[in-house]
């Protein structure tokens, strides 16, 4: 599929993530229209080149077009929904009767509905039903992405040209994207790390350790592989880069949110004030994450404790306690999904 049928792109989301996609996109020979919420923002962006409130010291590609007019939209042959993933459903439906039949409708949210518990394709598929819908999704930081420093993420569709075709357009010298048909697996992967990432952070924040880090990342990883098995995901998705690989970016830095939203819960600050007021997509995924796992009898302990101290009902110690006197197993239980790890 040639890249010149995207040759135009547009990017929903003012904030640090879609700014960073439109530089990409913009850096992969895309003309690329980014449009931002709100007015004034937009037009601060289009007269100082920079989004100073978001994304601060890094210029704005020459080929990217802030606006806040929606309709701004309809020409564009693919439209990246950088916006956080309990806002999708309410800018899906604002894009609707502005995006041209047939464009491909790019996930790039990280997370599930958590009064529906639909995943972010489930929520395209309903808002956009003349849309196709496909994910991006992988080990990445915005300012990482925006300033132009080597990133490699998946793109999935269920249409696999189309697949490669978005993959190749979006793609740059600093800016790898590979390509797969397994919706599913890679939109799991991003959703789950972000609650499992909150627990290793809460660990790095109480002290514990880096071996503690390492084991709650490995065994998170285990609860991960077997959340998205029952959901039909393939393994080599989960070992792959929107699984596995964002795992182990997301829960080793403080660049994370999600890591240090936890951080800051094990250093004891209320739940309400961790993360210094930055969107941690975590904390509004672990309830939806925990529920639909007990729905399907997914053992995900680590996601349950993450979830018991977010609404309150066990301590940061007493959740740490209950997961380390957990009855002893075989560490192969599941093997036949992702060997050495159950």
């Amino acid at each position: 599929m040639p890249r010149e049928r995207f040759g135009s792109i547009a990017v929903l989301g003012g904030g640090a993530w879609g700014t960073a996609l439109a530089n990409a996109a913009a850096r992969g020979g895309r003309r690329v229209t980014l449009w931002a919420r709100d007015a004034g923002q937009a037009q601060e962006m289009a007269a100082t080149r920079e989004n100073a409130t978001r994304l601060p010291g890094v210029r704005l590609a020459d080929s990217v077009a802030p606006t806040a007019d929606i309709a701004a939209i309809a020409e564009a042959r693919a439209v990246l929904l950088a916006v956080p993933a309990q806002s999708l459903r309410a800018v899906a439906s604002l894009a609707a009767a502005h995006m041209r039949q047939g464009a491909a409708a790019v996930i790039c949210a990280k997370g599930i509905e958590r009064d529906t518990g639909r995943f972010m394709s489930e929520i395209v598929a309903e808002t956009l039903p003349h849309a196709v819908p496909a994910v991006l999704s992988g080990p990445s930081f915005a300012a990482d992405v925006a300033r132009g420093l080597p990133t490699a993420v998946v793109l999935a569709c269920a249409d696999a040209a189309l697949a490669q075709g978005l993959a190749a357009a979006l793609s740059s010298p600093s800016f790898r994207v590979y390509h797969g048909d397994d919706v599913r697996g890679v939109e799991i992967g991003g959703a789950a790390k972000n609650v499992l990432a909150i627990a290793a952070g809460i660990a790095a924040g109480m002290g514990l350790g880096e071996s503690a880090k390492a084991a709650l990342t490995t065994r998170g990883f285990a609860e991960l592989s077997r959340f998205a098995r029952v959901h039909g995901a393939r393994p080599e998705t989960l070992m792959g880069l929107s699984g596995l690989g964002d795992l182990i970016l997301t829960c080793g830095s403080l660049q994370s949110r999600n890591f240090a939203f936890g951080h800051d819960l094990g250093r004891g600050a209320p739940v309400a004030a961790a993360g210094g007021g930055k969107l941690a997509e975590g904390a509004f995924t672990a309830r939806v994450l925990a529920g639909m796992a007990a729905e399907r009898s997914v053992d995900m302990p680590i996601a349950q404790a993450v979830d018991a101290v977010l609404e309150g009902r066990l301590s940061i110690r007493a959740a740490m306690d209950a997961l380390m006197t957990r009855p002893l197993r075989a560490e192969h239980g599941d093997a036949p999904f992702s060997a050495g790890l159950d």
